[in-house]
């Protein structure tokens, strides 16, 4: 059973898909012989929150202000630590840490710490145009030790094809030719394990059978959600 228990609240909706990806890790890994040993979660999958790539890059509504409206609701509902299972989002972690009372674990900060843990020293990132772009991996990667590697311009853009064609349009027959010639790229290049920076990623390397060594961090913040609310993981 768990000690000191704490209610988990998930920023959710960036997408859906991506929302239920996180809860399902959070349920599988908590070490739970019956309903009551699970940790209690409140989830807002609030899909009125704007695209975070497009407010980065192309001057698109900023989520901000939707990004702290869940952080209200969960708080007057009960959550007790926050998660938000976006990478992009994570562009704008100060205003929804700021706007929170209780504590917003960072999801890209927790990755880091995972692969340096691991000794990894060379890894290619998968992300959107906008968490690529705005550099915020790159920023938590300085100094560590760590080279992180990039997909090249078409390996890119076939990612992005693939998170918004694929996954968030939930097309399980779209084509990963490209994507995956993409990622033999950076195994080339000599990346060790492939981030899957995109909440979007674990659910589609499974849905498209994407057999390359990777690390998911929507697991990693789903074990460190457990370990903050009290819980035991598996």
């Amino acid at each position: 059973m768990k000690n000191e228990a704490k209610i988990i609240g998930v920023i959710g909706g960036m997408g859906p898909l991506a929302t239920v990806d996180l809860y399902r890790k959070i349920v599988e890994h908590t070490d739970a012989d019956c309903d009551q040993a699970h940790v209690r979660t409140i989830i807002d999958s609030n899909t009125n929150i704007p695209d975070r790539t497009a407010a980065l890059l192309s001057g698109g509504e900023s989520p901000v202000r939707e990004l702290q409206s869940s952080v209200r609701l969960l708080e007057q509902a009960g959550a007790q630590v926050l998660v938000m299972p976006c990478h992009t989002a994570h562009c704008f972690y100060d205003d929804v840490q700021d706007s929170a009372s209780v504590p917003v674990l960072n999801m890209i900060e927790l990755t880091v710490q995972e692969l340096k843990r691991q000794g990894a020293r060379r890894v290619g990132l998968l992300a959107t145009d906008g968490a690529v772009q705005s550099g915020i991996y790159q920023r938590h990667f300085d100094g560590s030790g760590i080279e992180l590697l990039l997909p090249d311009a078409e390996g890119q853009a076939a990612l992005m094809d693939m998170i918004y064609s694929g996954v968030k349009a939930g097309c399980a027959e779209y084509d990963t030719t490209a994507v995956r010639a993409a990622l033999d790229r950076l195994m080339d290049a000599g990346a060790q394990t492939l981030i899957l920076g995109c909440t979007e990623l674990p659910p589609a390397f499974e849905m498209y059978d994407l057999s390359y060594p990777s690390l998911d961090p929507t697991l990693i913040l789903a074990i460190a959600a457990i370990t903050a609310a009290g819980g035991t993981v598996k």
